[in-house]
């Protein structure tokens, strides 16, 4: 889960307080109404305006260049200081110049974390002195795991496989298969239990041998594939199936993104709707369709979950979108793993199986971008479609009022249910 605020996020708060700070009374004003639309603090806005005014040299103070290289710094000499605590005590250990057993090796690493250095940095210091030993040695040291009974029976089978399927050629030297070897796995199960001590051999052995090996077994025909997939069209499924309900927050959002003309060109938002209540969790705007349009929203969207103090639970929570190649990427699908979350991919071509986001963007451009209600003339840059959206999604989720809610705010809708889950047991009569 996202612990700090996402730049995005900070970025487009100091634009919006630059943009439109003239149509507010004061400074602190602007500052106010920016952090109520963008669900931050205050302080929080006005501190990164200062900032923002110190690194654009209008303001003396520290720059955060500045700020990030003294912490630089400051990592560095603590990682040089304790690596030569650790250098300074692996001496006696290390005096010996032949390589050391692997237990002492180990044993001396433990002892090393057990004084509070990490394992890391104790690696680092023996690589650099001629010492190499792999994080995975230490821990295969420190937890000595049982082998499986199915490990073990795998392992036989595999090797009379190997023995069965292949011979070895005194006249050309080298290994050639088998007639065996172009057994299926039915074939090769009733061979193995004829072999002695094997009659109790699975199928799944079978398998899992072959599939080690890259046995496969022949046929007669030609197979006539009719449709090859591309290399890169490997996508998830569709676990919503068009059911666009939940039964708590958190547990399925649907996200899309949809275009907005302005006079410097085409500008991309990209919104993540919670289906429980329709609340828009997350939203973000781009003059770009490259994959972060689509990944700042979300983290946006776990970084307030979390703020509100309803985190998502890793595993419990969809993640549902069209088959857009924004969608389909390696980078958000490898950042929704390591979030926990199941990714949801509808049909190619098909509005349908994402029919309520379809609905969040008609809305969206109906209720916001067609009108002056949030932003008064013509959009003329990013900046004038975030103040806008930002506005339009304020208003959404704590003032809208929606039929499918029972004429309730997301909000509003979200609080009764938190409610109902800590309200107190009556007492008995």
């Amino acid at each position: 889960m996202p612990k700090k605020i996402d730049p995005q996020l900070r970025a487009r708060c100091v634009r919006l307080v630059r943009e439109h700070q003239q149509e507010y009374p004061t400074l602190t004003a602007a500052v106010t109404a920016v952090a109520r639309q963008e669900g931050v603090s205050k302080e929080s806005v006005r501190r990164w305006l200062a900032q923002a005014d110190v690194d654009d040299g209008t303001r003396p103070g520290v720059t955060s260049e500045e700020s990030a290289e003294v912490r630089r710094l400051k990592a560095e000499v603590k990682r040089l200081r304790e690596d030569n605590e650790i250098l300074r005590k692996a001496s006696n250990f290390l005096r010996g110049g032949a390589r050391p057993p692997k237990p002492l090796t180990c044993a001396f690493i433990d002892e090393m974390r057990s004084q509070g250095y990490a394992v890391e940095s104790i690696l680092r210091v023996l690589h650099q002195q001629g010492l190499p030993i792999a994080a995975r040695t230490y821990r295969a040291w420190k937890r000595p795991t049982h082998i499986a009974d199915r490990t073990i029976t795998d392992a036989v089978v595999e090797d009379k496989i190997r023995d069965l399927a292949w011979t070895f050629n005194d006249v050309t030297g080298r290994k050639q298969m088998t007639p065996e070897g172009l057994y299926g796995r039915r074939k090769w199960l009733a061979l193995l239990r004829r072999q002695h001590g094997l009659a109790g051999t699975s199928r799944g052995a079978v398998d899992r041998a072959m599939r080690t090996l890259g046995l496969q077994g022949v046929v007669r025909a030609k197979r006539l594939r009719t449709t090859i997939a591309s290399p890169d069209g490997k996508r998830a499924g569709d676990l919503l199936s068009r059911d666009f309900t939940a039964p708590a927050p958190n547990r399925v959002w649907v996200t899309d993104f949809t275009y907005v003309r302005t006079w410097a060109g085409f500008v991309y938002v990209a919104f993540v709707l919670d289906v429980f209540a329709q609340r828009i969790v997350g939203w973000h705007a781009s003059s770009s369709k490259k994959v972060e349009l689509v990944m700042t929203p979300l983290r946006i969207a776990l970084w307030q979950r979390e703020r509100d103090g309803n985190p998502v639970s890793p595993g419990s929570l969809i993640h549902h979108s069209d088959a857009g190649s924004q969608y389909t990427a390696i980078r958000l699908t490898e950042h929704l793993a390591l979030e926990g979350i199941n990714p949801s991919i509808g049909t190619v071509g098909d509005a349908y199986d994402n029919a309520l986001m379809e609905t969040i963007n008609g809305l969206y451009k109906a209720e916001c971008i067609r009108t002056t209600v949030f932003h008064a003339g013509p959009y003329r840059t990013l900046a004038d479609v975030e103040y806008a959206t930002a506005g339009w999604v304020d208003w959404y989720n704590n003032r809208r009022l929606h039929g499918t809610l029972g004429m309730l705010t997301p909000i509003e809708f979200e609080t009764l249910h938190y409610q109902a889950l800590t309200r107190e047991p009556e007492p008995a009569k």
